[in-house]
């Protein structure tokens, strides 16, 4: 059984004939968007891109590749995935329309991040709030700063993709810069945002750091005062 909340459907709990449901795992992930509202701000940053007729918000569209990627997928058209249930997902849009929502955020590459980074870190501000103690910015003050982790990680690339490069380890691919929220010793790395790099980046390019640093792209957030620091690449 499901209603309608926001861009996914309320999935529930009944005593039908129908006793499974495909990929309800994700229903999580779909709450979790619900609850810190992320759908609500990327609608509200992506309106622009939304055309008068358009059936389809292009931040559900995003929304939808992003869940996608949980349940394994790797491309534009394993969206697929959820589009088997619409139960789940509610309506998902078809392969072309995908690819030309793409097309057109990739026309403005830089409006278009900023627009998503903005709303990301409006979601992330309510996460953290709901959060409370178990916030990783909840003590922070200017003794005790909010650690941020860079790290630089190889990617392999099989074939001539976009930005592939040689590596210093003898391979082919990309070398992506992350920034990730120390949770502490009792938790794990919350990703805050990623810059995209040839294989043959550096690890420790100071230029590469600071483009990545998510408080000056507005990724991390806090509710307390208190100044964030930075950790070299692990």
């Amino acid at each position: 059984m499901s209603k309608r909340s926001g861009f996914y459907p309320h999935v529930g709990v009944d005593a039908c004939e129908r006793t499974t449901v495909s990929q309800a795992g994700a229903v999580v992930v779909l709450d979790t968007v619900r609850a810190v509202g992320l759908d609500r701000e990327l609608s509200s940053a992506l309106a622009s891109w939304r055309k008068p007729l358009a059936v389809h918000d292009p931040a559900k569209v995003l929304c939808d590749l992003a869940v996608m990627l949980t349940l394994g997928g790797d491309c534009l058209a394993d969206v697929a995935l959820l589009r088997q249930a619409p139960d789940v997902f509610g309506r998902v849009a078809s392969d072309p329309t995908v690819s030309r929502l793409i097309d057109t955020l990739a026309a403005d590459p830089e409006r278009a991040i900023e627009a998503i980074a903005v709303a990301a870190a409006k979601a992330r501000t309510a996460a953290w709030s709901l959060a409370g103690e178990h916030a990783p910015n909840f003590t922070v003050t200017a003794r005790r700063p909010l650690v941020v982790d860079l790290d630089a990680t190889l990617i392999t690339a099989h074939s001539e993709k976009e930005g592939a490069k040689p590596t210093f380890k003898k391979g082919f691919g990309h070398h992506p810069l992350w920034a990730f929220a120390d949770h502490g010793p009792d938790g794990t790395g919350e990703p805050l945002a990623v810059l995209l790099r040839p294989g043959n980046a550096g690890s420790n390019t100071a230029a590469d750091h600071i483009a990545d640093n998510p408080c000056r792209a507005g990724a991390a957030t806090r509710h307390r005062p208190g100044p964030a620091g930075t950790k070299g690449p692990g």
